[in-house]
């Protein structure tokens, strides 16, 4: 019997934009941790115009068909600003679905790469949907928990389609588990003693200077960042973008400036754990997926932490020891009970360090994956 032919098409036009959203609840119907996306929102960011990503880089949406029927989709990136950034001359790949078919990853993997390799690139490397500032990475362990706010979740086997299609890990990224029992008293001696003797000031964001507490995080972030693997600045329009997307999501009191004198000079951000209300719209805000997500979002108890930086002249003084017990002591007042710290990259014994005193323990690890083109 001959075996049937997969063909891999790029997405044209509304209908097949829908078609390329909605195939994930395909793939996870049956699992009970995955978190539907809302359709709406990444339609928008898979949307040239209504995303700025698209002002910075090239990217190409596939489909996967056999005998007429969607079994996969990817997208094909090249992100000029990483490439300006890193002197590098890397594709992307990212909103990576497949059902479990080595043949099927196959073909869109190779079609991602001819496309980048069309457009000069010597490497590809994901999943980044779009880059290390959105979701990115692969899960390789830890699929018995759903994906907090802003991280992703895939099947157990996708890491095997990488790998049986010539791809090999580049770098992981560790998800560190926190619960409020398991902060030791000894940590809060700690920070006590090094807020006695840094002259510092820790604050919580003010709504009411909204766009000037943006440019404040943009220059922490920009510049705290700047040497991590894979870091890519953000632009004026992607910070402020962000923003308008997290602002109903956002808890003053778990977002963190640190100031000495004028100059602030750390930022930590906390945000409460809204897939534990976004998942219950199954992708929809109407009729009642709205309704559903603010009633279920007046109970989360769980916080995710995706941003906590000191500028590197400040580095070494436990100001990241103040950040974290600060937000441990305001998120408890808001009902926090537990959260997240990620991602950190596997060789960051800097940050992973205090992230352990702290009573927390890796629970999940992402990877990406690459190869090179030629």
């Amino acid at each position: 019997m001959p075996i049937p032919q997969i063909s891999v098409d790029p997405v044209a036009g509304a209908r097949d934009l829908h078609r390329f959203v909605v195939f994930p609840w395909a793939i996870y119907r049956d699992d009970p941790n995955w978190v539907p996306p809302l359709i709406g929102t990444t339609k928008q960011m898979l949307t040239p115009g209504k995303h700025p990503f698209h002002e910075h880089a090239d990217v190409a949406l596939f489909l996967a068909r056999r005998e007429g029927e969607i079994v996969g989709r990817i997208a094909a990136i090249v992100n000029h600003r990483h490439n300006e950034f890193h002197d590098e001359k890397t594709g992307f790949f990212g909103f990576f679905e497949s059902v479990d078919d080595p043949l099927v990853a196959g073909a869109l993997l190779d079609r991602a790469s001819a496309w980048t390799a069309e457009r000069g690139m010597d490497r590809i490397r994901g999943p980044a949907s779009f880059s290390t500032n959105e979701e990115c990475a692969l899960l390789v362990d830890g699929f018995d928990t759903p994906p907090m706010i802003l991280m992703p979740h895939n099947p157990p086997y996708y890491a095997t389609l990488l790998e049986r299609n010539g791809l090999a890990k580049a770098k992981d990224l560790l998800a560190y588990f926190w619960r409020q029992e398991d902060y030791p008293e000894a940590m809060k001696r700690l920070a006590q003693s090094i807020a006695r003797k840094q002259r510092a000031t820790l604050r919580p964001l003010d709504m009411k200077q909204f766009q000037q507490e943006i440019a404040r995080f943009t220059r922490v972030y920009n510049r705290a960042w700047e040497r991590n693997w894979g870091f890519v600045p953000m632009t004026d329009a992607e910070i402020v973008h962000m923003a308008k997307e997290l602002k109903p999501a956002v808890d003053p009191d778990l977002i963190l400036f640190v100031e000495k004198g004028d100059e602030t000079v750390g930022f930590a951000m906390g945000l409460p754990d809204m897939n534990r209300a976004v998942r219950h719209a199954n992708g929809r805000l109407l009729p009642f997926g709205l309704l559903k997500i603010l009633w279920h979002a007046r109970r989360i108890s769980a916080a995710r932490v995706p941003v906590l930086g000191i500028l590197e002249e400040h580095r070494g003084q436990g100001l990241d020891v103040l950040l974290y017990d600060r937000l441990i002591e305001n998120g408890a007042r808001h009902g926090i009970r537990e959260g997240e710290f990620s991602w950190i990259l596997e060789d960051k014994r800097a940050m992973r360090r205090p992230l352990e005193r702290l009573g927390s323990r890796v629970y999940k690890t992402y990877r990406f994956y690459e190869k090179p083109l030629g």
